[in-house]
């Protein structure tokens, strides 16, 4: 294999390599840290509400003094559901049901009782919870309902309660260290149940169950009772979709503004982010073209050496393996090269990002790593295969 090396290396052109090598860096590296960025940036807009996509939206009637006047109900019939869920800019609909009954809650940490109160709790179908299915079951026989609690809750706890008395503080990691029991009243029934946090909410203000506990205590508790939704869930195509923003003031309907402006900026990102990929991808497809030329010439410069190798007994893809290697290792120096310096530039802006969000959770690099591997395997396996096939070719040439 030296033998075959030597005699095969003397038309390598170190300038032409050393190109193909920064084009395909530029553009791993644009690749990587767009994907690496994303993922570290994401958790800053989604962490209030890690289980409601970026693009739902939470959608009520305006309340005001026209209503009054006017006698327009606060709640959405089923034609103004319909005509919601019939807008272009629309996926879904989903519609919040709210309990018939009355609900006592008392929630503690540690055993030490922080809230007790009567409270309202709602539901949305299962559809638009982005939890483990297995985590919002209800089972009548348990006795234990999953809920989740409004952000506000656990914020009046840690900077009121928990900072006052020394008590530990809740973060989403900590979730097993709150005792939650709910007092179920109607219809002549009186109810227990333990109520297990799963999450928190940034975004509704009232404590979540799911929706088959809400069916099941409803028709037990209210069995008589029928109200229509206040509030709709909207999955849309585009949160920065203009003609939300319109059909909203035409039918007097309302979504927090902080809320759409979250998620036009989380869309946004993602465009942004999807566009620089891109961008990455073009340029190292580009390098790629070089290399495969760069090889290409290689291989025509010393075609009738090839040939001569293969005739004497070499097998095709010994030939072909110098250069194979030689591209094979370009790709992983570019691989690690920018590993490296998207390491670098991360801990840069990660450094300015907790500054200004010191709750965000810490992220690993293991999206870039695995985006590069993926990258470098794939392209060493188009490489590896066109080599061979150019070189196979020179035999069958040689004997025409």
């Amino acid at each position: 294999m030296r033998l075959v090396w030597k005699l095969l290396r003397q038309h390598v052109s170190i300038p032409q390599f050393i190109g193909f090598l920064f084009a395909n860096l530029f553009g791993m590296l644009i690749i990587l840290l767009g994907v690496q960025f994303y993922h570290d940036v994401k958790p800053v807009f989604e962490a209030k509400d890690s289980f409601l996509k970026a693009d739902y939206l939470i959608m009520n009637k305006r309340i005001g003094m026209g209503n009054t006047i006017s006698g327009r109900s606060n709640h959405f019939n089923g034609a103004e559901q319909d005509e919601v869920s019939q807008q272009p800019f629309v996926k879904n609909v989903g519609k919040f049901t709210l309990a018939n009954y009355r609900v006592f809650a008392v929630m503690g940490v540690q055993g030490q009782r922080v809230i007790s109160s009567e409270i309202f709790i709602e539901s949305i179908p299962d559809d638009f919870v982005e939890i483990d299915a297995a985590q919002w079951q209800f089972n009548e026989d348990t006795r234990e309902v999953p809920v989740i609690l409004p952000r506000s809750y656990i914020n009046m706890y840690n900077f009121g309660y928990a900072q006052t008395r020394s008590m530990p503080k809740i973060s989403d990691g900590l979730l097993s260290l709150i005792d939650f029991e709910l007092n179920l009243l109607g219809n002549g029934h009186e109810e227990n149940f333990h109520g297990r946090v799963v999450g928190f909410s940034g975004r509704i203000s009232s404590i979540l169950v799911p929706q088959a506990f809400m069916d099941w205590s409803n028709a037990y508790f209210a069995p008589q009772a029928e109200q229509q939704p206040a509030r709709l869930i909207v999955e849309v195509n585009n949160p920065a979709d203009e003609r939300i923003t319109q059909f909203l003031d035409e039918k007097g309907y309302e979504v927090e503004t902080d809320q759409l402006d979250a998620e036009k900026i989380t869309y946004l990102l993602k465009v942004i982010v999807a566009i620089v990929i891109a961008i990455g991808l073009v340029i190292s497809i580009l390098s790629f073209y070089i290399l495969m030329l760069s090889i290409y010439l290689l291989v025509q410069k010393n075609s009738e050496k090839l040939q001569n190798l293969m005739l004497i007994g070499y097998a095709p893809r010994k030939v072909a393996w110098p250069y194979q290697c030689l591209t094979i290792l370009l790709n992983a120096v570019v691989l690690v090269i920018a590993v490296i310096v998207v390491a670098m530039l991360r801990k840069y802006y990660m450094n300015m990002i907790e500054g200004i969000y010191p709750q965000l959770a810490d992220s690993s690099m293991l999206p870039a790593i695995l985006t590069g591997l993926f990258i470098f395997v794939l392209v060493s396996l188009v490489n590896v295969f066109v080599i061979h096939r150019k070189v196979q070719k020179l035999i069958h040439l040689k004997r025409k």
